[in-house]
């Protein structure tokens, strides 16, 4: 009977730690106070947010996530975007955080978004740098919420090309996301880390995400703080649609600045913040 007993706790034990064992993140923590969630955007680390830490810490207990493949963060095999939503998920609940505020940057936005839109009552409200909830929308005419499988044609070049090809094509995409030249040799140097598999089948998962109807769920206040470059008309139609089903979301624009917009207008950014954290 003792044996068997000890053999449930064991099993137990394994059958919790293969279940609940977060790989798809690191967290650092820093400051006292409310609870903050800052997640990246694609291909970032935590360190896009340390301008915003060095506030935001004064005041509030900031946990910054680097996801899985990015950074010096080891990939993971599969399910790359949906394991990490489930794991922030459990984060949350494991530590105890009470209506956590969740900040995030374009990929990090979106996440927020669903994170959003599938716990209402978890978090206390969401501040969304140039984040769409339907990426693909805004990159393929009339898309309709389409599947784009992993093995399309253009990841399939995308897994083959030579390093330094790949280092080149994300070097000569950065200057239109950031307009801050300091700051694009610190994402040029991201990209490079990257890993690759993760980099490209992660960029799948984020575009097959849709949540144009989904955010018709949330619950809690919803601000963005968009980027205007290089056309703020054509980004304000832009929010206008993806957010039919959202209207109570507040959009604040800035100006002269592309995706980036920490960098970008960092005053102006992090004044914005405070100011919704109230």
């Amino acid at each position: 009977m003792k044996t068997n007993l000890i053999l449930i706790i064991l099993f137990t034990l394994f059958i919790s730690k293969s279940v609940y064992s977060q790989t798809s993140f690191k967290v650092e923590i820093k400051g006292k106070g409310d609870p903050v969630l800052l997640l990246p955007g694609f291909g970032c680390t935590g360190e896009v947010w340390n301008e915003t830490v060095a506030e935001l810490s004064k005041t509030y207990e900031c946990h910054i996530f680097t996801f899985a493949g990015f950074g010096n963060v080891p990939p993971i095999e599969s399910h790359w975007l949906s394991t990490i939503k489930e794991e922030i998920i459990y984060y949350v609940k494991i530590k105890k955080l009470k209506k956590a505020t969740l900040i995030g940057h374009s990929l990090g936005g979106t996440l927020s978004y669903w994170l959003a839109s599938t716990e209402i009552d978890l978090f206390k409200k969401v501040i969304a740098v140039d984040a769409l909830p339907a990426t693909a929308a805004l990159m393929i005419p009339n898309y309709k919420g389409d599947i784009i499988p992993y093995d399309n044609p253009q990841s399939k070049m995308m897994l083959t090309m030579e390093q330094n090809a790949f280092n080149e094509m994300n070097s000569k995409s950065i200057p239109y996301m950031c307009l801050n030249e300091e700051k694009q040799k610190i994402i040029n140097d991201w990209m490079k880390i990257a890993d690759r598999k993760t980099y490209v089948n992660g960029y799948i998962d984020m575009l097959n995400l849709d949540l144009r109807k989904e955010i018709a769920k949330i619950k809690i206040p919803v601000v963005i703080l968009a980027a205007t470059y290089p056309d703020i008309n054509t980004v304000q139609k832009t929010y206008k649609a993806q957010f039919e089903n959202l209207t109570s979301v507040k959009i604040y624009y800035a100006n002269k600045s592309a995706h980036f917009v920490m960098f970008d207008q960092p005053e102006w950014f992090i004044e914005k913040v405070k100011l919704e954290m109230q």
